[in-house]
């Protein structure tokens, strides 16, 4: 299969870098959609009702989110990962508990897997830089914005 060459002005080895840091990522934000779902569909407590729909308003904009990066990767010349499995080697994230928790230790969760996020997101901005990919950088700034402003609205339910 012959592969057509891509000349957007960013180089072959600072595309698979940048790539490379977009699929860790994805793999972030998909963990953390399925966390925040599976919350979601367990939470129980007098909180219920807040939590059960402040957990649908960020699952649905985490699940939004996956492809805007999906397809930052695939314009940048590579293949999105995909699978559970690739998801798992490249997350940052730990795997829901098997048992769900404590409505606030839910929040607690969920506040980490934000900041790990926005972690992983702001560690891409170098390479981004270094190759003035801007695209990459704008949707790297929005989703640093969505993520820190999430996690301080969980952190504010857990102080008394």
């Amino acid at each position: 299969m012959n592969k057509t060459p891509i000349n957007i002005g960013i180089s072959e080895d600072d595309r698979s870098a940048i790539t490379q840091g977009l699929s860790r990522l994805l793999a972030d934000t998909y963990t953390l959609y399925l966390t925040t779902h599976n919350f979601h569909w367990n939470v129980t407590g007098p909180m219920f009702n807040t939590l059960h729909t402040m957990f649908m308003t960020q699952y649905t904009e985490l699940w939004n989110a996956v492809d805007p990066i999906a397809e930052r990767i695939r314009s940048l010349g590579h293949a999105a990962p995909g699978s559970y499995q690739q998801f798992g080697s490249l997350t940052s994230l730990k795997d829901a508990p098997a048992t769900p928790p404590k409505a606030m230790d839910m929040v607690r969760i969920l506040v980490e897997g934000h900041e790990a996020v926005a972690r992983t997101a702001r560690g891409i901005f170098p390479l981004a830089d270094k190759a003035s990919d801007e695209p990459t950088a704008d949707l790297l700034t929005q989703r640093l914005t969505v993520h820190e402003q999430t996690a301080w609205m969980l952190r504010s339910l857990l102080e008394e």
